[in-house]
This record gives C-alpha cells, structure tokens and sequence, in this order.
C-alpha cells in the first residue's frame, strides 16, 4: 500500500526556503532523541556543507543531545547560502518474508538457535530449545537472502568473517541473523524497527509499538564481541540505514500484503499491489534462486 508509512505521522521534515512542500517525516517513538534524529537525517539528506534543524513553532534548533525530540514541524536550513540540501536517491532494497528450507539455511537456523536461545529483541527465551522446540521462534535475516547478488556486487560479505571457504557469499553466516519470536520478524523484515548499534544497540520503532519494543536494547547474547559467530554491527548498520530509507523519505517505501489465507490469490495480489515487477522478482528468488546458490557453495 504506497503512502502507508506517512500515515500517522507527528514529525514532519521541510527545506527552509520550501515550507509547504513536506520532504519526509517520521511516527515518533520515544526512543527517538534529538541526537538520533539528527543521525537519522545525516542519512536522509544530501548537503554541500552544514546545516541546522529547527522546530518551527518555537524556533529551537536540535542539538545532539539525549533530549527526547518533540513532534512538530522541522526546517532544515544551510548555513551558508552557496550550500545546498536535498533528499538522497540512495536505492531502498525491496524486502519480503520468505521461510525457505535449503541446506544452507538449516544450518542458519541452527547456528543462530544455538548462539541465542531467545528472541533477541523481546528478551523471550525459548524454554522448550532442550527438546528442540522452535515454534514462535525465527531465525532472521539481517540482510535478506533475496537480495543476495547485491551482498555480493556491493562487497558486503567483508563484514562476515566466518565463511565457509571463497565460494560461500555469507548471507547465510549467522553473522547476518538474529534469533526473533514470529511476529517481531515479520516487523523487522517489513522495516518497521530497526537496531542502532551507534547508539547503544537500541531498538528503534518507526511505526506503532504493539510489542513493546521501542527502546529496548539488543540482547548481549548475539554481539558478544569475543564471539567469532557475533552478529555484524555493519549489517546491523546497514539495516538501521534502510529502514531510514523505507519509513522517512517522502511518503515512504509501499506496504506489502503479506497475509495470504489457502486458496486466495496471491498472485493476483501481488501483481496489483505496489512495485509488483520487483516484489514478483524477489518472491521467485526467495523461492528458487537460493536452492541455485547453494549449489555453488556445496557442489555435488
């Protein structure tokens, strides 16, 4: 559903000399302080040189500081005239849920059930893992497995250091998963919160907070930093970055359906919903493609 972020939002982002035309905005959380705004917006916004950020209706300009930001409207202004501001183009990655059953996903699983133990967002344990009980409980992927020709074309498997040889990319190193309870994955996978590692691996929401989670801390269990299977703080970063991306710039990233009951037609959904071409693309990966890719890890 395209526009579906903007919806319900109390923060509002404008260019100073433009200030009926909305740039972008965000849902505030409480975790949101004015410092992480203002990191968020260093990742939104393109700029020639320094800028300030103020809230309109009292003429205060952010600091970064731990205060919490308060709702209203923002103009972002250059401190020099010769400077310019716009939003960055910088591609969102089109993500999807998808539970696939491949070799190299199994032992995913398992690496990532083994280090963890418990949802790492939520701090729920999993008391049945003795007798290898898992229901409720998924193991995540920071950075999507759809998407796993542009981890490699963009160099991210430098940031996992536990590959299994040259020919395996690391997108299923359980250096890019995390351990989540059902219902926080498909969150995390829609973009709707994200971990900061920049600032104490706090858990930011950028929708409603059914779950109680905005400002919840990722458990220690899973970034141990004397573990060698820690979960990677730059795809950690790169997530944080994306869900900057899909929630505050213009009227944001589309929604997806993911709910399709036996019987409907998911296709059909998919193909009039919005970005059908590319979410079409990611779907028929997500379901073939990595049974391909294995193949090139574990020839036969």
């Amino acid at each position: 559903m395209a526009g579906r972020r903007a919806v319900g939002r109390t923060v509002y982002l404008y260019h100073f000399a433009e200030p009926d035309k909305q740039l972008g905005g965000l849902k505030l959380n409480p975790s949101v302080t004015e410092n992480v705004f203002l990191s968020m917006l260093g990742i939104l916004i393109k700029a020639s040189g320094q800028y300030s950020v103020t809230l309109r209706s009292t003429g205060y300009t952010l600091k970064p500081i731990d205060n919490a930001l308060q709702p209203g409207h923002y103009d972002i202004r250059p401190h020099s005239r010769k400077d310019t501001i716009s939003i960055t183009n910088e591609p969102c990655i089109l993500r999807i849920i998808s539970q696939s059953s491949t070799g190299r996903d199994r032992s995913f699983r398992n690496e990532v059930r083994q280090r963890d133990g418990k949802c790492v967002i939520t701090g729920v344990v999993n008391t049945e893992a003795a007798t290898d009980e898992w229901s409720g409980f998924h193991a995540a992927h920071i950075f999507p497995v759809s998407s796993e020709d542009y981890f490699v074309q963009s160099g991210f498997s430098r940031w996992v250091t536990n590959r299994r040889g040259n020919r395996d990319t690391g997108i299923n190193s359980c250096q890019n998963g995390l351990l989540m309870q059902s219902t926080i994955h498909e969150k995390f996978d829609g973009f709707y919160f994200s971990v900061n590692p920049d600032h104490g691996y706090k858990v930011i929401c950028f929708d409603g907070d059914p779950f109680g989670i905005d400002g919840k801390v990722l458990d220690p269990v899973c970034r141990n930093p004397n573990d060698v299977r820690r979960a990677s703080d730059e795809l950690l970063r790169w997530q944080f970055r994306q869900a900057v991306l899909a929630n505050m710039r213009g009227a944001g990233e589309p929604v997806f359906e993911t709910d399709f009951p036996p019987g409907s037609d998911m296709m059909g959904e998919i193909i009039s919903g919005p970005e059908a071409a590319k979410r079409m693309e990611a779907e028929l990966f997500a379901r073939l493609n990595i049974s391909v890719n294995e193949e090139r890890v574990n020839p036969i």
